[in-house]
């Protein structure tokens, strides 16, 4: 009988080792968690970033979008990763919002690495917020830098209709812009100082349909006839972001004026945004709206200006962001796969 006991405490004591990683609470986050559990695990994130950025520019705009758009929605709990299944068709990356998000597979790269190195240890959420860390510095020269805490878990629920709630939307007014981030417990000016990312990535046209029949005062008709041109050619066609990452030949055409401010590099994290705002040859209303109130457009002119200070103000909004905590008493894993929980 005690035999039989014994082996039933056993089993139940296996059983609750199993599912503890989804019952864990929210953990604390802190400087060098897998000092110990998982000694080198940032340098593996590190040369993915790299080789994915060394192929293609275009993979780090889309790693430092990721951060925004899973630790917006829910908390840094990498929600924003997990693929539809049947029993949830529509995950957050499935939501219209969400439209254009990439890079997954280097996240994908990232966890495969660090699985066959220290296996269930470090999770996905953690592995977004330091690719995005990598790819700000590798697009930026290393002028932005910062050096996060780590220890989230990855969260079970991910549902489009959170992102569509959550995340800022390319047509908002700056009333609705700040009171979006205020949600977020951000600051008109930690609202200005993220928009900068803007200098980097690409947008769809369906995102910016509304600003090509803008007037000149919001607009500058010859960047508008761009963006017309740009979208003529099709469906929902992918336009850069940053009018100075542009094609020569479609600025020619166009914006003449303009070629002699075109970048070599594309996808070069500065704060350039900022002096496109300004010069108002920015893509999204969102981005505009920013020149309509007091404050916002103080902070645009002064990052404008100094482009060291924007520097280090936005590596300490990321920092800020990547602390956005999953809601009170969420339950949270380590997954094995990045696009599916566990017990999928």
């Amino acid at each position: 009988m005690t035999t039989k006991v014994s082996a039933a405490l056993l089993c139940a004591a296996a059983l609750l080792l199993v599912v503890a990683p989804l019952a864990a609470e929210a953990s604390e986050l802190k400087l060098g968690y897998y000092k110990k559990t998982c000694p080198g695990w940032k340098n593996v994130v590190k040369y993915h970033v790299a080789k994915a950025i060394r192929a293609n520019r275009g993979s780090g705009a889309a790693l430092v979008r990721l951060i925004f758009h899973d630790c917006f929605v829910r908390g840094c709990d990498a929600s924003v990763l997990l693929d539809p299944t049947p029993a949830n068709p529509h995950t957050e990356k499935t939501a219209p919002i969400n439209i254009g998000l990439a890079a997954f597979e280097v996240i994908d790269d990232i966890k495969a690495a660090l699985e066959e190195r220290c296996p269930g240890t470090v999770s996905c959420s953690d592995i977004v917020v330091f690719a995005a860390r990598d790819a700000s510095s590798i697009l930026s020269n290393g002028h932005v830098h910062f050096d996060p805490p780590a220890g989230r878990l990855d969260g079970p629920i991910s549902r489009a209709a959170d992102a569509q709630r959550d995340l800022p939307d390319s047509t908002f007014t700056i009333g609705e812009l700040i009171r979006n981030f205020r949600r977020k417990n951000f600051t008109v000016e930690e609202l200005v100082i993220l928009s900068g990312a803007h200098a980097i990535g690409v947008g769809h046209c369906s995102s910016f349909r509304g600003r090509l029949s803008s007037p000149p005062s919001q607009i500058v008709p010859a960047y508008r006839n761009l963006l017309s041109a740009k979208c003529a050619a099709g469906p929902d066609p992918v336009v850069t972001n940053n009018v100075r990452d542009e094609d020569p030949s479609a600025v020619a055409a166009a914006f003449p004026s303009f070629l002699k401010k075109l970048r070599k590099n594309k996808d070069f994290l500065d704060n350039s945004y900022y002096h496109n705002n300004l010069a108002r040859i920015v893509t999204f209303n969102s981005d505009w709206q920013l020149l309509t109130e007091k404050e916002a457009l103080g902070h645009v002119k002064e990052y404008a200006e100094n482009g060291t200070l924007w520097d280090e103000d936005f590596s300490d909004a990321l920092v800020k962001l990547s602390k956005l905590p999953m809601p009170p008493h969420s339950k949270g894993e380590i997954r094995k796969h990045c696009r599916f929980l566990n017990h999928h």
